[in-house]
């Protein structure tokens, strides 16, 4: 087992543990993306694929997977703001295109970004509980990105896609898994075990015919978002 040792300024640490590297997120808050927990969560992915680490879990805090963005940055003005959406587009995409199986232990409330997280990983296991899952920007004075449809495109449930997207729809844990951006729902207590299962249930899976199947299915989606990034943050606006 290695494992990298938390500091005041990480928000994100990773142990391995048999091969599965297991990522939790905890910022002691609300689990924001800020620059600080972005660099952290990227840092934490590098570790785990240079150890080797045949399957991923990202867990949140207890009741807190993520809150999205960082306001503070988000309406420190036009440039930072874009400039805070590019590096979780890093973020998005480093998940979305792992060269491993990536699994998420959502712990409670996945908010706008947090939700984006999500869609970025392989298998989603939620928690019970009275928490909320979605993409609300449209109701706070906030347009969805094209990143974040993209996404949403290829993850949401085509039932659920205008809801999800231009209705900032919010789900429960069990109405999550019908839309899309859970596959499963498990009791508090056997989350992380849950979570751990099933990625040890992936470690088996060819590491080059991942690699390859992530290009096919899931390359020209990442080409799109990359290619369109400037565009579309160009077009990034607060409050209208």
């Amino acid at each position: 087992m290695s494992d990298t040792q938390p500091t005041p300024q990480q928000a994100a640490t990773v142990r391995i543990d048999e091969g599965v590297a297991l990522i939790d997120f905890d910022d002691g808050k609300a689990n924001v993306l800020s620059h600080e927990s972005i660099t952290s969560l990227l840092a934490a992915l590098d570790h785990a694929e240079q150890e080797g680490a045949d399957a991923v879990v990202v867990a949140g805090r207890p009741g807190r997977f993520s809150a999205g963005f960082d306001l503070n940055t988000i309406n420190a003005g036009p440039d930072e703001a874009r400039e805070i959406l590019r590096r979780g587009v890093d973020l998005f995409l480093r998940l979305y295109l792992f060269p491993r199986p990536v699994v998420a232990a959502c712990t409670g409330h996945a908010i706008a970004a947090g939700a984006v997280i999500l869609l970025s990983c392989d298998l989603r296991i939620g928690t019970r509980g009275d928490f909320r899952i979605g993409l609300p920007e449209l109701t706070i004075g906030m347009g969805l990105p094209f990143f974040a449809t993209e996404l949403a495109r290829d993850r949401i449930s085509k039932r659920h896609l205008t809801r999800a997207t231009a209705l900032g729809t919010m789900y429960g844990p069990d109405d999550a898994v019908d839309s899309g951006f859970l596959d499963e729902v498990a009791d508090p207590d056997d989350l992380m075990s849950t979570a751990v299962e099933r990625a040890r249930g992936l470690t088996g899976i060819s590491r080059g015919g991942l690699v390859l199947t992530r290009d096919t299915a899931r390359g020209a989606i990442a080409d799109s978002i990359r290619s369109g990034l400037d565009s579309d943050l160009s077009h990034f606006s607060v409050g209208s």
